[in-house]
């Protein structure tokens, strides 16, 4: 079995510099699972912080599981992350500085079938960055689509 994505945050990379990436668990109720099961996750607007020692992920939409009844559990509620304290300190050193943050860039099944997250130690980018990203990856498929005629 291979890993299995559910979720990605795909503005994250045009909106951040991601400098490093990191899995974590993250603590779910079984109607959470079975609704991530069928892939009703967004993690649009979402982000990570660490507070008294403890990583927490927040605005995480995951859809009410309709064979649940009372206990399905609020949809954008705050999750707790699994990671180990040496993980939390040093990130918690990291984000210290200015201008850092946390961001969830994807959700997914690991190969034992466990829910995992993907965080990305994240700088915003200025909006002449953004540019230069464009400009950078138009310019690169122009390349392709040159090399590509010439092969024929």
């Amino acid at each position: 079995m291979e890993r299995i994505d559910i979720a990605a945050n795909k503005k994250a990379f045009r909106d951040y510099e991601i400098l490093e990436t990191l899995e974590a668990g993250i603590e779910l109720f079984g109607s959470e699972v079975k609704s991530l099961r069928q892939a009703k996750a967004s993690l649009v607007d979402s982000f990570a912080r660490i507070e008294k020692g403890e990583a927490f992920v927040y605005n995480i939409d995951i859809s009410a599981y309709a064979q649940a009844s009372y206990q399905n559990v609020e949809p954008k509620r705050t999750r707790r992350l699994l990671l180990h304290r040496h993980q939390i300190q040093k990130l918690d050193e990291k984000m210290s500085q200015k201008g850092f943050a946390l961001i969830p860039l994807k959700l997914y099944f690991n190969q034992r079938g466990v829910a995992k997250i993907d965080l990305g130690l994240a700088k915003g980018k200025k909006a002449y960055d953004k540019r230069d990203d464009i400009k950078r990856r138009e310019s690169q498929r122009e390349m392709r689509r040159i090399l590509k005629t010439r092969k024929r």
